[in-house]
C-alpha cells in the first residue's frame, strides 16, 4: 500500500490510474531506477536480517521484474541463497559474509536490451559505466558463469547452460 494524500492505494490502483490518463508522460530509465532504489538498502538489510540465522555465508540475489499486466511497474525481489546463482539478465548478486558482517558486490547485469546496446556501443559508454560494461562483457563471454561455478566449488567440466 502506498499512502498518497492521506489515502492508501495499491500499486495496481496507481498503475491503472496512470495508464488510463491520456497524457503522455516520459519516464527515463534513470528516473525508474532512482524510484526503485528508494528502499533498496532497507530491503538488502531486511534480507540479511531474515536469513542470517539460516546460513553462515550466503548470496543475496536482486531480481528486477517488469509487471506483465502493469507495464509501468518495475519491482525488485530480494532473495537469499546458499549458492551463487547462474548469471542472468536483470540480476544483481552480492555475497554476505557472516564472520565479519560484510557484503560485497559480485555482479550487476541489466536487462537484455541495455546489455546488447552497451556491448554494441562499448566505445561510446560513459566512463562512469565502465564497471557495468565490464560485467556485461564478462556475462557475454562466459566469465561470470565460470565465476559462479568456481564460487560453488563446481567442477570445470560442468556443461554450460547456454550462450549469450
Amino acid at each position: 500500500m502506498v499512502n498518497i494524500e492521506g489515502k492508501k492505494k495499491t500499486v495496481g490502483q496507481l498503475s491503472s490510474e496512470l495508464l488510463s490518463k491520456n497524457t503522455i508522460e516520459t519516464h527515463s530509465y534513470e528516473e525508474q531506477m532512482r524510484e526503485n532504489l528508494t528502499d533498496y538498502e532497507k530491503n538488502i538489510e531486511q534480507c540479511i536480517k531474515d536469513n542470517i540465522n539460516k546460513y553462515d555465508d550466503f548470496y543475496i540475489v536482486v531480481l528486477t521484474k517488469k509487471e506483465r499486466v502493469m507495464k509501468n511497474v518495475i519491482r525488485n525481489y530480494f532473495l537469499a541463497r546458499s549458492t551463487c546463482p547462474t548469471p542472468n539478465y536483470d540480476q544483481i548478486v552480492y555475497k554476505y559474509r557472516k564472520e565479519d558482517d560484510t557484503i560485497s558486490l559480485i555482479w550487476v547485469i541489466p536487462d537484455r536490451k541495455i546489455s546488447k546496446y552497451m556491448r554494441a556501443n562499448s566505445t561510446e559508454v560513459d566512463p562512469s559505466q565502465y564497471e557495468l560494461l565490464s560485467n556485461i562483457l564478462k556475462f557475454a563471454d562466459g566469465s561470470l558463469y565460470r565465476l559462479s561455478k568456481e564460487l560453488n566449488n563446481e567442477q570445470e567440466k560442468t556443461p554450460e547452460l547456454r550462450k549469450n
